[in-house]
């Protein structure tokens, strides 16, 4: 017979060990993510964008008046330019790494960044749903200790 808090445990591993390996087994490959921002007069941001070798990008920038450098792994460089209007960058990188485009409104108005872009998985996330797993087998360990022998105090 099984006690109650051996059942408990057993649950909560349980839960604990599909949701880290469902979480896992969703971030294998590329995702696209859809990037629709704002900024506002004088304001700068950033883009650092994690893929694989094959993935392609898209933005388009609109905007009265901006600056763009972009830095590419493999041979697309886009050294700090001045642009009016609209801008529309695709591109496929060449290598794996880390592309870094880094944007300055230097306008009157509203800058508008419209993307999709394809990324890869952070490493660190996919540790996380590892530990994920890990923790709801040491949780089912601890609470079957619990059916053989009920330490002092509990």
């Amino acid at each position: 017979m099984l006690s109650k808090t051996t059942v408990i445990g057993i649950i909560v591993g349980s839960a604990l060990i599909g949701i880290g390996a469902y979480s896992l087994i969703s971030d294998i490959g590329l995702h696209t993510r859809q990037v629709d921002e704002t900024f506002a007069v004088g304001e700068s941001t950033s883009y650092q964008i994690s893929a694989s070798e094959h993935a392609k990008q898209y933005m388009k920038i609109t905007g009265e008046k901006f600056d763009l450098k972009l830095s590419s792994p493999g041979e697309l460089q886009i050294p700090k330019t001045s642009y009016t209007k609209e801008v529309i960058l695709e591109w496929t990188h060449l290598k794996d790494g880390i592309t870094v485009i880094n944007l300055q409104n230097t306008g009157p108005s509203e800058l508008k960044v419209d993307a999709t872009l394809e990324l890869s998985v952070d490493p660190i996330s996919s540790t996380h749903h590892v530990i994920l797993v890990i923790s709801g087998m040491v949780i089912i360990g601890f609470s079957m200790g619990f059916t053989l022998r009920k330490p002092k105090g509990f």
